[in-house]
């Protein structure tokens, strides 16, 4: 039986500034682009018009990728993917709830 562990980040050599910039902006917009939407389900209770199948999908990806980022140990893409997983799964929660 073999058993395999997850292994210690390899050591990347860093990114030039501009590029952990650009980077950063992307993980910023993405993840606070739920927000709005977030916002609009809470506040009206009802999310008919959102497709069941594209949010779940959505989260399984972004899930994943919180995945890759705990695997090679990158906290930019943890966290940006993180945070997004929570607000997708609220809103699927709410969906489920709302319908």
């Amino acid at each position: 039986m073999v058993h395999r562990t997850i292994a210690a980040p390899s050591k990347v050599p860093p990114l030039h500034p501009t590029i952990e910039i650009i980077g950063a902006f992307a993980a910023l917009i993405t993840t606070l682009g739920w927000i709005p939407q977030v916002a609009k389900v809470a506040r009206e209770r009802r999310a008919g018009d959102i497709s069941l199948f594209a949010t779940g999908s959505i989260a399984t990806g972004v899930f994943l990728w919180t995945l890759y980022g705990l695997l090679i140990g990158s906290w930019p893409v943890i966290l940006a993917n993180g945070v997004t997983f929570l607000f997708v799964i609220a809103i699927l929660g709410m969906k489920l709830r709302f319908g």
